[in-house]
């Protein structure tokens, strides 16, 4: 074979390969790449926190990858998905925290969205108009970690960084009460309505406030709690009072708190003890009592004004009120009753120099003796009215009956319509009267008076004409003895001049007596010796 039929890969050089190799720069590139990336993604790892599901009422304002969630006005999370529950009923708001905020995520953590608030009471949030609404946090303390959270309807007042006490108070209504209203100490502020609830058990509801320090401590046995909303008027001697505690309480609604004298002497209470919040400041004043007796009265009289709470007063003075008032219809009497149930304190009586048996009942012992419910008056202007108790001496003797479910007082009638009985039975009297067999006998009368007024015209007549000319000569005969008396005793008489002669002896013997015994006062030796010379 010639060199020009050799093959062209033994014309091409051969590389020399060498047993030693060296480390190529060319991988320097990729291995740094694969550190960076490696860092990268170790430090997005630890920067990540946990994912957590949040569930609201609406996502109103919330915005996927751009809404954050905030505590102290400082970013720990931001909203990575927003989509509605299977049932439509909430929102399920996804969000990626940071991983600082792990620890901090368990059952008592709260979430709520902080938006714009414009209110009576405040104005707050006006810079999430710009920014866009956010959620709030209050990172939880205690309890197990949890992803899966229900976002509150209402932000929440934060308290647990502030030093005070929480307090419990328990109402049969809110009234003008809501979250974040304030509650005054001699109308000072300190403290808010932290949050509400409705006991189910009691069905009642169960408020928390707090009171900020030192004003906590103000708080002891014995305190009362009151609703300050609005403005409470009084009529007394001195003139009309007018009493409110701030004007926010007149516009929106507060609670206040007083102690009496009396206690301050106690130690404050501790956090979380509870108190009954009254209706306003009068009711705090009126004393409680813990022995409650509930009696019926049956009315059949009109039972307009009366509702429950109406005053049961005893000569003035409130022992209890009414509890419940319905209409019902016996069947046996076929007529319609009102009962109404009334609640009386027994202990408002005080009992001085008693001998009563420990066995004989108070009320009963009141009955026997002539005590009745009776519904009077309170108000003419408004129609209100009022039980009275009141003792009727003179009331046909009657005792408590126990036979039912509570025992029975007796009742009288209102004045007005035991009045109008009094008239009808005056006017069923007068119907029963005979008037035909009257009004005869009164005409026989009258024929009689006029008989009896004609005998004695006739007597009279008599008398003028035979009776009075006697007895005007007996009276001329009279005068002229008198004038015949007069002329023989006058004073130029001789009986006259003789009876002056002696009037005039007579008055110089008593002159002559009266110097003599003025000697003998003077000399009284001159009945012994005579009189000297």
């Amino acid at each position: 074979m010639t060199d020009e039929q050799k093959p062209l890969s033994s014309q091409v050089p051969q590389a020399a390969v060498h047993s030693k190799r060296g480390f190529s720069i060319i991988w320097v590139v990729p291995l740094v790449a694969l550190l960076i990336g490696g860092w990268l993604g170790y430090k997005a790892w630890s920067e990540t926190g946990p994912t957590i599901t949040i569930s609201f009422a609406s996502g109103e304002g919330l915005q996927k990858d751009k809404t954050k969630v905030k505590y102290k006005e400082v970013d720990i999370g931001k909203v990575a998905d927003i989509k509605l529950s299977d049932d439509l009923s909430h929102v399920l708001v996804t969000v990626e925290m940071d991983r600082t905020a792990e620890p901090y995520l368990t059952e008592d953590t709260l979430f709520w969205i902080v938006s714009a608030q414009v209110s009576a009471g405040k104005v707050s949030d006006l810079d999430t108009l710009f920014s866009g609404v956010y959620i709030g946090m209050e990172p939880g303390k205690s309890g197990e970690e949890r992803s899966e959270f229900t976002g509150l309807e209402v932000a929440p007042v934060l308290t647990r960084d502030l030093p005070g006490a929480h307090f419990t108070l328990w109402a049969e209504d809110l009234g003008s009460i809501d979250v974040g209203y304030p509650v005054y100490y001699r109308r000072i502020e300190v403290g808010q309505v932290v949050s509400y609830e409705l006991d189910p058990e009691s069905d009642r509801l169960n408020i928390q406030v707090f009171i900020k320090a030192p004003f906590h401590e103000k708080v002891r046995r014995g305190t009362k709690f009151f609703n300050a909303s609005g403005i409470d008027f009084g009529i007394d001697a001195s003139g009309l009072k007018v009493s409110t505690e701030s004007l926010v309480s007149i516009l929106l609604g507060g609670i206040a708190f007083e102690t009496p004298a009396n206690i301050r002497a106690y130690d404050p209470l501790k956090e979380g003890a509870s108190f009954e919040l009254h209706k306003d400041r009068e009711s705090i004043s009126q004393h409680e009592y813990g022995i409650k007796e509930y009696y019926l009265l049956y009315f059949k009289d009109s039972v307009r004004g009366l509702s429950v709470g109406t005053p049961v007063e005893f000569n003035g003075i409130k022992i209890g009120q009414v509890v419940d008032v319905k209409l019902t219809f016996d069947w046996e009497e076929m007529d319609l009753i009102i009962p109404v149930l009334i609640e009386l304190e027994p202990e408002r009586i005080e009992e001085v120099n008693t001998t009563r048996a420990e066995d004989v009942d108070l009320i009963d012992h009141f009955v026997e003796k002539g005590l009745r419910a009776q519904l009077k008056s309170g108000n003419l202007l408004t129609g209100q009215m009022f039980v009275d108790l009141k003792m009727f001496p003179d009331a046909p003797a009657q005792k408590v009956v126990r036979d039912g479910e509570y025992p029975v007082l007796p009742t009288m009638p209102m004045p007005l319509e035991e009045l109008l009985a009094s008239v009808n039975r005056i006017l069923d009297k007068v119907e029963k009267l005979p008037l035909e067999d009257i009004g005869d006998d009164l005409k026989n009368l009258l024929a009689l008076m006029d008989k009896n007024l004609q005998q004695t015209e006739i007597l009279f007549g008599r008398i003028n004409q035979e009776v009075l000319p006697e007895v005007a000569q007996t009276m001329q005969q009279l005068q002229t003895s008198i004038s015949t008396l007069e002329e023989g005793y006058s004073a130029d008489s001789g009986v006259g001049r003789e009876m002056r002669k002696t009037l005039d002896e007579l008055g110089k013997a008593a002159r002559s007596v009266r110097v003599l015994t003025e000697y003998l006062q003077r000399h009284p030796e001159a009945l012994l010796r005579g009189k000297d010379d």
